[in-house]
């Protein structure tokens, strides 16, 4: 064989892989397309149904999972690869990673549980895993919760189903918690009247159940008033500032003594 015909030869062989490695790629990214397709039409068709948004994200996760595996399988099927050995060999992959990451498994399971039992859905303001935020997303193996300081966080399902889940968006109002201490020569009936007929006046705190405002306890300096007016969580922190600020502009419009420092903190 001269050098011509091998030249020749490795040109037809490099032409042949190169055709199948790019017919692969567009393959690849077609079936990505579609898969993105059919996800969106699943989830419209969910919608339409009036499915709940956490498990239309949830199944859409599920089924994209799954044609991916099917659109890889089918490449390398493409490339003469015997899919049924290939699907073994998964099989067993499966079974080994299953076996060094039972992690994975285990946020899988936690996963479907939470999707079952509902503790908390998609746009819920919770406390779960440690982290608090508004729940985005209940995927596969992690949840994603925005925090309010806007930090998108991944925590594992199974840590979120093993410990302890607080939901503030279940009920129609939440309580803000605060405290203030006025001087022992002030009347704290006329205190406690005036941060009540001041708390109505906050926008968005609710008239039912009506504000809070009672002796919690006493200290060295003077009574502790508790101040505990009720909102919709979406609200929490808007009401939480502007009551903080009515104690002080309420104390001082009053001509409350001054020489000790009204003390304004959240209970606990």
């Amino acid at each position: 064989m001269d050098i011509n015909q091998i030249t020749n030869s490795i040109i037809t062989i490099v032409m042949t892989a190169g055709l199948k490695i790019l017919s692969a790629v567009v393959l690849y990214l077609l079936g990505r397309w579609l898969i993105g397709v059919v996800v969106k039409l699943m989830r419209r068709g969910l919608e339409a149904q009036k499915v709940d948004s956490t498990i239309q994200r949830y199944l859409g996760n599920i089924v994209g999972v799954l044609l991916n595996i099917a659109l890889v399988i089918s490449i390398l099927g493409y490339f003469g690869v015997e899919t049924t050995t290939f699907a073994a060999l998964l099989a067993g992959a499966g079974i080994a990673i299953g076996a060094a990451w039972g992690g994975l498994l285990t946020n899988f399971a936690a996963g479907a549980f939470l999707v079952i039992l509902r503790p908390y859905k998609v746009g819920d303001f919770i406390t779960a895993g440690g982290v608090t935020g508004t729940v985005q997303e209940i995927g596969l193996f992690v949840t994603t919760i925005q925090t309010p300081d806007n930090v998108q966080t991944f925590v594992g399902n199974n840590k979120i189903f093993s410990d302890t889940i607080q939901n503030f968006s279940a009920s129609p109002y939440r309580r803000v918690d605060l405290t203030a201490t006025i001087d022992h020569s002030v009347n704290h009936d006329e205190a406690i009247k005036l941060l009540k007929d001041g708390l109505g006046k906050i926008p968005n705190v609710v008239a039912s159940p009506a504000p809070d405002v009672e002796i919690l306890q006493f200290s060295l300096t003077g009574p502790v008033l508790c101040v505990r007016p009720y909102c919709h969580t979406d609200h929490y922190w808007q009401v939480y500032f502007d009551t903080n600020r009515l104690i002080r502009d309420t104390f001082t419009a009053a001509g409350y003594p001054t020489d000790r420092k009204i003390v304004v903190q959240q209970t606990s």
